[in-house]
């Protein structure tokens, strides 16, 4: 029986389901008895892979179901769907048109398919993001604060900020009692707090966000985040090398982190005076440390020793 790759093209209430090579089509509602209609038809084919687009949040339950039954799960980001359409003149759009494009995507890419986070981690990444959304919430209402207006505009700023301020404090007590709460994280985050620059935010959010952590080699880890660079080179013509994809809520994290470990960490401090001493530009050098902190880190968890004992190339 040939492999089968099955694009799923999510939306809020549907799933439009393909599957390559053999062109089959369905559609289930997006809820408990469509994904179990949906396992119980993959169940009669040879999966080899599913495949789904990250839409905020809808594909979470599809992927979690699909794996609970066994079925191995990739879940793209949206960006590579896009640019593979756009390769394969595909601009029309539609959702049974997308679960096509998405299924001939993994036919043709075969991602890997990655184990899905479990509950508690899942659980976990949703505080530390509602935690970002209410700390841009309060960091707006504060700069509005501070324009003043008249007494009842800056009474009601005054109740809003004092809630935020309550709501953000009861969101950071919960991620303090899950990390703490838990052996296995505590004894991660003291590893990744060991290294000068990164604090305990910066630890929870990649223990959060970034499961894959320490299993992974140093090119795979910095593919994953976003912070590989790709060369840009055709004949003669040579560009600058860039950096896009990956996670973005990880690499601004590690990008905050390396602004406070290029003065503080001396292994990183060194690394990036050498880079503005070779005439880099400053952010491009503040990349390149962000880069180095995430192998750092990636080393410290797989090997299980804190940053003091851990040899780091220059």
């Amino acid at each position: 029986m040939a492999a089968i790759y099955v694009g799923i093209d999510v939306s809020k209430d549907r799933l439009d389901i393909h599957l390559r090579p053999g062109g089959e089509t369905l559609s289930v509602n997006r809820s408990a008895s469509g994904i179990i209609e949906l396992t119980d038809t993959l169940a009669t084919h040879s999966v080899a892979l599913v495949i789904l687009e990250a839409t905020g949040g809808y594909e979470t339950a599809v992927a979690n179901g699909l794996a609970a039954a066994g079925l191995p799960v990739a879940v793209i980001n949206p960006a590579q769907i896009r640019h593979y359409a756009r390769a394969l003149g595909r601009h029309a759009k539609t959702d049974r048109l997308d679960a096509e494009v998405i299924a001939c995507f993994g036919e043709a890419t075969k991602p890997p398919a990655r184990p899905l986070a479990d509950e508690a981690t899942q659980l976990l990444a949703e505080l530390i993001a509602r935690r970002r959304q209410v700390l841009a919430m309060l960091v707006a209402e504060r700069q509005r604060l501070s324009r003043g207006g008249t007494p009842r505009v800056v009474q009601s700023l005054k109740r809003v900020v004092r809630a935020l301020e309550k709501e953000l404090a009861d969101i950071e007590g919960e991620i303090d009692l899950a990390v703490r709460g838990s052996p296995g994280w505590a004894a991660a985050e003291d590893l990744l707090v060991s290294v000068p620059g990164v604090g305990p935010d910066t630890a929870r959010t990649l223990l959060a966000e970034l499961p894959e952590l320490g299993p992974l080699d140093r090119r795979q880890i910095a593919a994953l985040v976003g912070l590989a660079p790709f060369v840009r080179q055709s004949g003669q013509w040579r560009g600058k090398s860039m950096i896009a994809g990956g996670r973005a809520s990880v690499r601004t994290a590690l990008f905050i982190a390396a602004q406070v470990a290029k003065r503080f960490n001396p292994v990183l401090a060194s690394f990036y005076a050498r880079l503005i001493a070779a005439g880099k530009p400053k952010m491009v050098a503040t990349i390149a440390v962000a880069h180095k902190l995430l192998i750092m880190l990636n080393a410290i968890l797989r090997e299980r020793k804190p940053w003091i004992v851990v040899p780091v190339s220059a």
